[in-house]
């Protein structure tokens, strides 16, 4: 299970060059709007300081750590939910994450030029808001559209009655500029319109791009997204992507510690990015471990020990028996599987287990 991470914004306000860094790649980047024409993709391998200790424990032939896909989207202006600059491209593909960071530039430099041409993070937030909600908009119009038409089948009316209440209440907050995720719709509601995507009932966080001076304690700008991001009831993370990138392209990591230890840092803020997109997700982490290999594997919170057996193999949740189940925290205490045992901590698990971030799951099956 990859995670799916659209990373937005207004057009050149550093998009790329995070992007870039995170990938460890370089990926097109101008000094002027739309330098990105088309979506960058990349693979990312998501940091996680336990499976080093697994492996350094077990000392397996292989490691594999879990991933997180990012996608680099072309920018976005005012006037793109009709087409205007890349609209139409930019919203096919953010409609494909799951969820997406929204970079907003917070530093002064005349040397790169702002679409809007001033630094202003609201009315930049405001803008990629305004545009969300119109392309919503325009989706929940042709969903009305086919609910209303289908209310002449009296076998579906009932529920397209209840699409239709749905839809009021959609467009209601959509007419406000405000996203979908806004409104407290059940999970019968939630599924009833579940073939609309609406963009903005997607999880958002937002990615402040700061100068090297701003790295550490932010400015006037990152305080002004971070109370929005607080209001909202998601992250705001502070990347200098200039930094970020310059850092990937030292290769020695005693020279990449250097290079931190000089700002006081101690690692670098795009780990911080993703495991907050991570977390927006309701995602979490469980382990195997072994000589062969010890991997990392993404879950949903929530997921019982047949459902995180199936990540792995179909068949191991359908010939699901049992599952032994230690933790990350039990075997960096006690050194070794038979000290676990000895303590009591090593333990069988059913059906009905719900599998805990950080868990190492070995699964019994029948096929």
């Amino acid at each position: 299970m990859a995670l799916n991470c659209g990373i937005l914004g207004l057009p050149n306000v550093g998009k790329t060059t995070i992007f870039s860094a995170l990938c460890g790649t370089p990926a097109e980047t101008a000094n002027y709007p739309f330098s990105t024409v088309k979506a960058n993709t990349g693979i990312i391998n998501l940091p996680d300081p336990r499976l080093e200790k697994l492996s350094a424990i077990f000392q397996p032939d292989r490691t594999i750590p879990a991933t997180v896909e990012f996608v680099d989207i072309a920018g976005l202006v005012k006037g793109a939910s009709r087409g205007e600059g890349l609209g139409n491209q930019f919203l096919s593909h953010i409609r494909d994450a799951a969820v997406y960071a929204h970079v907003v530039r917070c530093f002064e430099n005349s040397d790169v030029i702002h679409v809007n041409e001033k630094i202003d993070p609201s009315s930049d937030i405001e803008t990629i808001d305004i545009e969300l909600a119109l392309a919503d908009m325009q989706t929940l119009e042709k969903r009305r559209e086919r609910a209303e038409k289908s209310m002449k089948n009296p076998a579906e009316k009932k529920n397209n009655e209840f699409i239709l209440a749905i839809l009021e209440k959609i467009k209601a907050v959509l007419e406000n500029a405000q996203p979908v995720r806004s409104l407290d719709l059940s999970d019968e509601e939630k599924n009833a319109i579940y073939d609309c995507h609406f963009i903005t009932a997607k999880p958002q966080l937002y990615v402040c791009n700061v100068d090297e001076a701003g790295i550490k304690s932010g400015n006037a700008y990152t305080e002004i997204v971070k109370k929005r991001a607080e209001k909202e009831g998601t992250e705001a993370v502070s990347i200098c992507g200039k930094f970020e990138a310059d850092l990937c392209g030292i290769e020695s990591p005693e020279e990449k510690k250097a290079f931190l230890d000089d700002l006081g840092l101690e690692e670098t803020s795009l780990s911080a990015l993703i495991h907050s997109a991570y977390r927006l997700l309701g995602l979490r982490t469980f382990f195997t471990t072994g000589k062969d290999e010890c991997r990392a594997w993404t879950f949903r919170s929530g997921d019982t020990a047949p459902k995180t057996a199936g990540v792995i193999h179909t068949d191991f949740e359908k010939g699901f028996i049992k599952a032994e189940v230690y933790t990350c925290d039990d075997i960096f205490k006690y050194g070794t599987e038979a000290k676990i045992k000895e303590a009591g901590k090593y333990r069988l698990e059913g059906r009905e287990y719900i599998v805990q971030d950080g868990d190492i799951m070995f699964y019994k099956f029948n096929v």
